[in-house]
């Protein structure tokens, strides 16, 4: 069920109660959970925080504390499995959904108490209606009970005919009753029941696929928790900064249209204003300022040299081929149009001459169109405090990513999350420019890889999608947002260059081993480059292609389309997915 109202039905509902908060590995999730706990620990509320990488993770967590709680709150986790039929959980266990992912399980969305989902009902998109796909199979087998004790009735009063003539005359003299069906009438309609039941549940099995074919996103989660704690009169500059920094994940990973953000804008910048005159009313000059501003889709150029951000942007390095020799010299000529020097191009930008970063914006926005980049501005924020302390929300985006994808042998994803939501403190300034050093290694990387494999011509044609196979583990690709975003640039370096005029309406799968022990690999789905819709197809279809082919799936993850599976199995399932595809 739905709860709309967060501040009564939800909020208010746990104070006093102790709460286990299990909170999904991304970086929404993550920025939702701090609002969260900022405001539990407001009114001294007893929490406990868990995070989780996939549904594995989920069951292992309410086990090792459902002895505890009757509260649970899932953010990012959750809303797209049956959470009773996976937890089994007490009755008196009540379950609060928090969650961008969809579409949302009908069996959560027609729960009655036990599973609250945060949100409006209203918007969600093509939610079946209950009698579509639940029936009430009490009344049928009423029916088959009837038609049993009818025929046992029948052949009790066959056995009987011979009885006393009395017994005729008597029941002749009653009321007049309704005629018993025969057998064979009793048969018929058992026949049509059947054929009846046998369509409704073809229909339902059709209006389910539709319901459930593409995995998308809804609103951010961060954004929601936020806007309960302006409710509750709780917010502040900083629970609103952790709130852009989730909704610029979904913006820059692709989760959500552009139309989609932009909407949002206007409902941020009102809270920027609200929470800004506040501020100046108290007088707090060492308090962060949010600013509004057209930005540029430049990978960390504020903390690196002009030419690498440009060079290691998917979006302008695609366009401009920055990895061919005529890419290059395209980006000498940008430069030398916009008035600046490629000494100062090279150097950091913090250490490029005042006048120029102060027009450096201007500069690439004038030569947009002329270069074919037109996308390149957007709207976002930025975060001041202190004398030196300007950072975007995507700076934040992308160090949190490189610090969530930093898992070694001595650090777990638990550490690994840990120091991510830390790194959004403003005190702890080390960790987020740590995070910046790692995401710019990060980029590096995946620059190299796209530029070496489009060389060597690796992206590969099934006829109805591209495949690109990295053969060896890699210390950056063999995580799940790695692979995801090399697999996005590859796509689209590949469409940039190649002359097949369907290359734009094919989707990229893109696999990487992920332990070497186990042969197992990672494996992820990008939609085509000409679709506009963040919606992906291939949860359903990596579900089907692996019935087709006979392996085993590890679809663990909340997100669909990144799958595992084992490397000798590969082949087959790729095979199984051409057919399906085609």
């Amino acid at each position: 069920m739905f709860i709309q109202d967060l501040k009564n039905d939800f909020y208010r509902h746990l104070v006093g109660k102790r709460i286990l908060i299990v909170v999904n590995y991304d970086i929404d999730a993550i920025c939702a959970s701090k609002i969260l706990q900022a405001l539990f620990q407001y009114d001294h509320m007893l929490y406990t925080v868990v995070p989780i990488m996939g549904v594995t993770g989920l069951r292992r967590a309410y086990g090792e504390h459902q002895g505890d709680v009757k509260y649970v709150l899932l953010v990012n986790c959750g809303g797209c499995v049956d959470i009773v039929e996976l937890l089994q959980p007490a009755e008196d266990v009540t379950f609060f959904i928090c969650d961008a992912h969809r579409p949302l399980d009908v069996c959560n969305i027609y729960s009655d108490r036990q599973v609250c989902i945060l949100g409006d009902a209203t918007l969600e998109e093509n939610i079946p209606a209950f009698e579509t796909i639940f029936h009430d199979s009490d009344g049928e087998d009423d029916d088959e009970d009837e038609d049993q004790s009818g025929d046992e009735g029948e052949a009790h009063n066959d056995s009987g005919a011979g009885d006393s003539d009395g017994e005729e005359e008597e029941s002749a003299h009653r009321a007049p009753r309704r005629r018993k069906l025969t057998r064979l009438e009793r048969h018929e309609q058992r026949i049509l029941r059947q054929r009846a039941r046998r369509q409704w549940e073809s229909e339902r099995d059709r209006i389910m696929f539709e319901y459930t074919q593409f995995s998308y996103y809804g609103r951010s989660t961060a954004l929601m928790i936020f806007e309960l704690a302006w409710k509750l009169s709780k917010d502040n500059m900083d629970l609103l900064w952790w709130a852009i920094v989730g909704i610029s994940e979904q913006l820059l990973l692709g989760k959500i249209e552009s139309g989609a953000y932009t909407l949002e804008l206007e409902h941020i910048q009102s809270h920027v204003s609200r929470l800004t005159n506040k501020t100046n009313d108290q007088n707090t000059m060492s308090a962060s300022k949010i600013s509004f501003e057209n930005d540029l889709h430049l990978v960390l150029y504020r903390h690196w040299p002009v030419t690498d951000s440009m060079r290691y942007s998917r979006y302008a390095s695609c366009q401009l081929k920055l990895w061919t020799l005529r890419g290059e010299k395209r980006l000498h000529e940008l430069l030398l149009e916009m008035g600046l020097p490629l000494v100062h191009a090279r150097q950091t930008y913090s250490a490029m001459d005042l006048v120029l970063r102060k027009e450096f914006y201007s500069m690439v926005e004038r030569l947009a169109e002329k270069y074919d980049i037109p996308d390149i501005v957007y709207g976002t924020f930025t975060l001041s405090y202190g004398y030196r302390s300007r950072y975007a929300a995507a700076d934040y985006v992308y160090a949190l990513l490189a610090i969530m994808e930093s898992v070694k042998k001595h650090k777990t994803p638990e550490d690994c999350f840990m120091e991510a939501s830390d790194a959004l403190n403003r005190k702890d300034k080390q960790l987020l420019g740590a995070g910046i050093d790692n995401a710019k290694l990060m980029h590096a990387a995946i620059f190299r890889q796209v530029q070496s494999s489009l060389e060597a011509r690796q992206v590969h044609s099934a006829g109805s999608f591209f495949y690109y196979v990295l053969q060896e583990e890699h210390a950056f690709f063999s995580y799940p947002y790695a692979l995801g975003l090399l697999a996005k640039f590859m796509l689209r370096g590949h469409v940039a260059t190649s002359r097949a005029r369907a290359a734009p309406d094919l989707p990229l799968i893109a696999t990487c081993p992920l332990d070497a022990t186990q042969g197992m690999c990672l494996l992820v789905g990008i939609a085509p480059v000409r679709e506009d819709s963040p919606k992906n197809f291939f949860g359903k279809a990596f579900e089907q292609a692996a019935q087709k082919s006979k392996t085993t799936l590890l679809q663990d993850f909340f997100e669909p389309s990144v799958v595992q599976l084992r490397q000798s199995d590969l082949t087959r399932f790729l095979d199984a997915l051409t057919v399906l595809l085609t």
